[in-house]
């Protein structure tokens, strides 16, 4: 089955610079790779006749769509679903679709489960996120396959944050990647540093990312401006430069509510920098590791802003322990799985959607003929 046609839906990709993009970009590049024609599409901006175009013209053997409650729920359109009911369904659930806190869902819990039913194969990308979609469709653990995820950098390009910002070199700086949304919390966490700041007064703090929330971010823009020159927020770090700004921060941040397996807790393990991060299922491997494993960061509770500051400022005052959290996590990553196993997973899932769907569809004509 290998040189097959895969159409994966994300809620963005590249040029736009967040999680979903890099991931599904990531996954372009080494499918590609691996002798596979893939085309990429992000749904915010698709309406369903351009979706439909698209599957006449490229004619993919499989649709992936990343993120069920965004790029799945595009599927339930229904002239889109009636031309598709012969290409098999593939669905990579993000945290957001797992529903562990009431800002994940959206209210949308039923539509994103009639995606689950359609799917032929679940891909999971963290043991955590396996665990929860068999605990929440339970009817749908046969379908669940694990896919290890990876990461790589796009390139080496520098990208000082220090610099960027006008900041001295004595300055600690805390760096927090993610789109401007409620989920990812970054509001929350500006707030708390304006008392961390107020503590430590060398401290700083960049978040990166693109407003994907206007209210929310519009919100975050006014708080920031406001408070002086020791936040940032820079909208877009090209993603060839990704590493380099991971290597010229003191800290790595995640305040999410919700999480399936944040890239930027990867990519921020893998630069050894230590992480702060929200205490949720999904941060906890990254953070963590195995039973075996020493931390690679320290978890604060999400709904407690004290205990946020207390870690915070444990990371500031120790930098014998920053050291040690950053080469403990470089030392855990060089065992993670490469770009090229985790496409040739996704490629075993692929094919694995096709037999099940071809099963599928051979049934359904039995019952008719019968």
């Amino acid at each position: 089955m290998r040189g097959l046609r895969i159409l994966i839906l994300a809620p963005t990709v590249l040029p736009a610079v967040t999680g979903n993009a890099v991931t599904v970009e990531r996954w372009r590049r080494f499918l590609v790779e691996r002798g596979m024609s893939v085309q990429v599409l992000a749904v915010g901006r698709l309406g369903a006749a351009d979706c439909l175009e698209v599957i006449d013209t490229f004619k993919p053997d499989v649709i992936h769509a990343h993120h069920v409650s965004r790029s799945g729920l595009f599927l339930l359109d229904q002239s889109i679903t009636h031309r598709c009911a012969h290409v098999p369904l593939v669905v990579s659930p993000a945290g957001t679709d797992i529903f562990d806190h009431p800002r994940s869902s959206g209210g949308q819990r039923e539509r994103v489960m009639e995606v689950f039913a359609r799917a032929s194969v679940i891909v999971t990308q963290g043991s955590w996120a396996a665990d929860r979609v068999a605990e929440f469709l339970p009817d749908f653990r046969d379908r669940i396959l694990h896919v290890p995820k990876a990461f790589c950098w796009f390139g080496n390009s520098i990208f000082d944050l220090r610099e960027v910002s006008g900041w001295k070199a004595q300055d600690l700086v805390f760096f927090l990647p993610a789109g401007i949304r409620p989920v990812k919390g970054n509001l929350e966490c500006l707030q708390a540093f304006e008392t961390i700041h107020t503590l430590r007064p060398h401290v700083r703090v960049v978040f990166a990312g693109p407003p994907l929330d206007p209210r929310y971010a519009a919100r975050f823009k006014k708080t920031i401006k406001g408070l002086g020159g020791f936040a940032r927020w820079i909208a877009m770090i090209p993603p060839e430069a990704m590493h380099s700004a991971y290597r010229t921060s003191d800290v790595v941040l995640n305040t999410s509510f919700s999480e399936g397996l944040s890239n930027a807790l990867i990519e921020a393990v893998a630069a050894g920098r230590p992480i702060l991060a929200s205490d949720i299922p999904g941060n906890r491997w990254p953070v963590l590791g195995e039973a075996a494993d020493l931390p690679a960061g320290l978890l604060f509770d999400v709904f407690d802003r004290d205990d946020f500051t207390k870690k915070a400022l444990k990371l500031i005052d120790e930098e014998g322990l920053r050291i040690r959290l950053g080469q403990e996590g470089l030392k855990r990553a060089s065992s993670w799985p490469t770009p090229e196993e985790e496409a040739e997973g996704l490629i075993r899932a692929y094919e694995e959607a096709i037999r099940r769907h071809a099963g599928k569809q051979f049934s359904l004509t039995i019952e008719k003929v019968v």
